[in-house]
């Protein structure tokens, strides 16, 4: 089952293209927080996005810049403006399609099977969607390129600064045992130096720092370490 995610804020419009694309056996996601489009498709993973342009607080185009920067998830724009340039933007920002309103459903349906089957049938050159990405406060993992990313900022880990880092994201707020550290680093922790790990912590707090975020990882004396979400309050 194909999963969509729907970003349209009139709410009535929402609801008409989630009825009948439910109708056709996908399964449908609508946008919550306008503020947080990019997190939400990230931890959505969609197979596929309908994006509106007018949206509160930034447009579709910027939000499609900003997907882009996660995924090649097939993105169709559908919006009451009318104009070439507005099509022209929708695609040169990263958009494979576009529906002006008001439009036929049956127009939407047809569009949302053919760019499925493109992307991911049998003749598609890959599955683009949006994977083995993680993120905790907007700040984003990549894994499958060992790079973390901050406010549009990348920069990139070494192997195992980025499985240190990691554990920590998907474990946020909780702490971490230094055995289960280890663990994730080396695979025979028998014979490896305790303060290597210590080291390694340094190094990944260090890189971080490069980012902007400070004191987000703590060290919990005896027990391991804690990565505090505590960026985005500026602390």
């Amino acid at each position: 089952m194909y999963r969509i995610f729907i970003i349209e804020d009139d709410l009535k419009i929402a609801s008409i293209l989630h009825d009948y694309l439910v109708r056709y056996g996908y399964e449908v996601v609508q946008a919550q927080d306008y503020r947080q489009i990019k997190q939400e498709c990230v931890k959505m993973q969609p197979d596929l996005v309908l994006l509106d342009i007018n949206l509160p607080y930034y447009d579709g185009f910027y939000w499609c810049r900003q997907i882009r920067t996660a995924s090649n998830v097939p993105i169709i724009f559908i919006s009451a403006r009318t104009g070439e340039m507005d099509q022209v933007m929708a695609i040169e920002n990263g958009g494979d399609d576009y529906i002006t309103k008001p439009f036929h459903l049956e127009i939407v349906i047809s569009k949302v099977k053919s760019l499925l089957r493109r992307t991911y049938g049998e003749y598609a050159g890959g599955n683009f969607a949006t994977r083995n990405i993680y993120h905790v406060g907007g700040l984003y993992l990549y894994g499958d390129q060992n790079v973390v990313e901050w406010k549009g900022k990348r920069i990139e880990l070494s192997k195992k600064e980025f499985r240190l880092l990691n554990c920590l994201v998907q474990k946020a707020n909780q702490i971490v045992s230094r055995e289960e550290l280890l663990e994730v680093l080396w695979d025979d922790i028998e014979f490896v130096d305790d303060n290597t790990l210590s080291v390694n912590v340094t190094r990944v707090r260090r890189r971080l720092g490069e980012l902007g975020i400070r004191n987000a990882i703590e060290t919990k004396r005896s027990q391991g370490y804690r990565l505090v979400p505590n960026w985005e309050s500026g602390q």
